[in-house]
């Protein structure tokens, strides 16, 4: 077994562009809503994206665009925020969460849970663009969001709870520009579901010596030496749900040609996986960034 230096598995680096170039005030709240790792914003946002470019047929429109680009990158920045407020007697136990703000003693809980409520009144500001229906939808992801934290106290799953919340501008999209949520769109949103489940457990792999110490759960405690196999499972479903939910969408034999790319992207993910090297395992959590680009090309390919 490959043993890395504490250093290597830290997700905050000291004299990194926030110590750089932000006043001392700024920083942990910068990091608190992970601007200094924005991974977590484009797996939001390029489903959000194919979601909207499938509804509309095409480029949806700029004001669409801005508001769902908003929209999935101050939720995702919120659920952060809770999420280090729940775990943060965890946090500074685990090698890779050790520095951030609130396990490190930079910010108290009072400033995060106050930060918190801008960062919600923003989000809830952004409804006002929407139509009544696409706002019903939304108030649906906020026990998600919330929920999402404690999960892994209690569940092996905490991934599965975390795509529904990550992927719900999908549902979101669809609702606000056709007024409807089709059948084809549920199971792409499922799809998505079955990605996060995927690629959230090869991150899990990062953790799992620290969360089977601090007696915490996740799918990569659940599958153990059997982790390739269980990303293989749920990746497979990830192309299955996507291909046969742009087939019920109507998405041209160019979407197919997107899907057998994806497909094969996600074979050389499983291929290189090592349940050993979290930091191999790490560099193959942000492969996914790619996975997400791919998804949102195949859609717009698709409506050609």
């Amino acid at each position: 077994m490959t043993t890395l230096s504490r250093p290597d598995l830290t997700d905050i680096h000291k004299g990194d562009w926030v110590d750089r170039r932000l006043p001392p005030l700024w920083r942990p709240y910068i990091r608190l809503a992970r601007l200094d790792r924005p991974v977590g914003i484009w797996l939001t946002l390029f489903p959000c994206w194919a979601a909207l470019i499938q509804a509309a047929q095409g480029i949806p429109d700029i004001r669409h665009l801005v508001v769902f680009t908003l929209g999935a990158f101050v939720m995702r920045s919120a659920g952060s925020t809770i999420n280090d407020i729940a775990d943060r007697n965890f946090d500074g136990h685990v090698e890779r969460t050790r520095f951030r703000p609130l396990a490190s003693g930079q910010i108290g809980v009072t400033q995060a849970i106050v930060f918190l409520a801008l960062q919600l009144a923003l989000a809830a500001s952004l409804l006002l663009f929407l139509t009544p229906y696409t706002r019903l939808i939304a108030i649906g992801v906020v026990p998600l969001v919330f929920l999402y934290p404690f999960c892994k106290r209690f569940t092996h799953w905490p991934q599965a709870v975390l795509g529904a919340a990550f992927n719900w501008g999908m549902l979101m999209a669809w609702a606000e520009i056709t007024g409807h949520v089709p059948a084809g769109a549920v199971l792409i949103w499922a799809g998505a579901i079955a990605w996060q489940i995927g690629y959230d457990t090869i991150y899990a792999y990062v953790d799992l010596r620290d969360d089977r110490s601090l007696g915490l759960k996740s799918t990569a405690v659940l599958f153990g030496s059997r982790g390739k196999a269980g990303i293989g499972l749920f990746y497979a479903l990830t192309v299955l749900a996507w291909a046969l939910g742009g087939a019920m969408l109507g998405m041209s034999s160019l979407y197919a040609i997107g899907m057998m790319v994806i497909a094969a992207h996600l074979a050389w993910q499983i291929w290189q996986v090592n349940l050993e090297r979290p930091d191999v395992n790490y560099r193959l959590f942000l492969a996914n960034i790619l996975t997400g680009g791919f998804l949102a090309g195949a859609a717009l390919m698709g409506t050609w």
